[in-house]
C-alpha cells in the first residue's frame, strides 16, 4: 500500500501522528543517559501507542547524533512488523540536487524503509524530483513551519508571480499543481499558524498535511482540526507531550494516555 493510501486509510480513525525524537539524558530510570537505549526507548513507545496512531514520524538526527542510526533501521523494521499499515514518516529536511539528492533519497526509501520524507524545497523542485521516483513513497515538504524565523522567507511576497502570494502560497500552490505528478506530495504546516493552515488547505486542498507543533510547542488540536478541514489527510504530530509524559517505570502507560487524550482531542 503507498503511503497516500496508507493515510486515506487510518486518518478517518486518528489523525495522531507521534513524533520519535529520542532525547538519552530524558530517557526514564536507568536507562537515563544511556544512547544504547535508544531503540528500547522508542520501541516500548511504538508498543504502546501504534494502535492510535495515523504515523510514525522519527526525526533523524535524535538517532545521528549519537551514532544510533543502526537503532534507527531496528525501530523501523519493528514499525513495519507490528503496525504494518502504519506509516513511518523519516524526518530529515533534505534539500540537495542532482546525485545527492539520490543518495538521500536511497537513505530515506531502502535504508531505512521510510514511507515517506520531509524535505526542503528551497532549492527547487530538482531537490525534489529524486524522491518522486520511488513510486508510492512520499515527499512532505516545508511550506510554513511553526518556527518564528518561518517569517524571514515564507512569508514574504513574490512581485515576481501574477497576484504577489506569499511564498508559503506559492510553495502550495507549486505541490498542488505541476509538482504533484504521481499523487505523492504532501505539505508541513506548524499548529502554530491556524490560519495559515487553512489557507494553505484552499489552496491544495488534495495534498496531506502534516502539521508538527501540537502540544509542547503550544499549538492548539481544535484550532488545527478547523482549519484544516476534512478534504484531505490531517496528520499532527506531537513529540515530547506523548515521549516524555512518565519518566518512571511506567512511562510507556504514561505515553499512551497522552496519545489516547490527544486523539480525541483531534477528533
Amino acid at each position: 500500500m503507498n503511503f497516500l493510501a496508507q493515510l486515506q486509510a487510518l486518518t478517518p480513525h486518528s489523525r495522531l501522528c507521534v513524533g520519535l525524537d529520542p532525547e538519552p539524558g530524558r530517557l526514564p530510570g536507568a536507562w537515563a543517559g544511556d544512547a544504547s537505549r535508544i531503540y528500547d526507548f522508542c520501541r516500548s513507545i511504538v508498543d504502546a501507542t501504534h494502535d492510535l496512531v495515523c504515523a510514525f514520524k522519527p526525526q533523524i538526527a535524535y538517532f545521528a547524533a549519537h551514532g544510533a542510526e543502526a537503532q534507527l533501521e531496528r525501530l523501523i523494521a519493528h514499525i513495519h512488523d507490528v503496525a504494518p499499515g502504519v506509516p513511518v514518516i523519516l524526518d530529515a529536511k533534505r534539500g540537495d540536487i542532482g546525485s545527492t539528492a539520490e543518495q538521500y533519497a536511497r537513505e530515506a526509501f531502502q535504508r531505512y524503509r521510510a514511507d515517506a520524507v520531509t524535505l526542503s524545497p528551497f532549492m527547487g523542485f530538482d531537490s525534489i524530483e529524486p524522491y518522486l521516483a520511488y513510486e508510492g513513497k512520499g515527499a512532505i515538504v516545508l511550506c510554513r513551519t511553526s518556527n518564528k524565523g518561518g517569517d524571514d522567507w515564507q512569508m514574504q511576497r513574490l512581485a515576481d508571480v501574477p497576484g504577489q502570494p506569499r511564498l508559503f502560497e506559492h510553495l502550495a500552490h507549486l505541490a498542488e499543481s505541476q509538482w504533484n505528478r504521481n499523487d505523492q506530495l504532501g505539505l508541513v504546516v506548524g499548529a502554530t499558524y491556524p490560519a495559515e493552515i487553512a489557507r494553505v488547505r484552499e489552496l491544495a486542498p488534495t495534498l496531506p498535511l502534516l502539521v508538527p507543533g501540537v502540544g509542547a510547542q503550544g499549538g492548539d488540536a481544535a484550532a488545527v482540526v478547523q482549519a484544516a478541514g476534512r478534504q484531505a489527510p490531517l496528520v499532527v504530530n506531537s513529540s515530547r507531550a506523548i515521549l516524555y509524559a512518565g519518566s518512571g517505570a511506567d512511562f510507556a502507560e504514561r505515553a499512551r494516555a497522552v496519545a489516547e487524550a490527544t486523539r480525541t482531542s483531534l477528533r
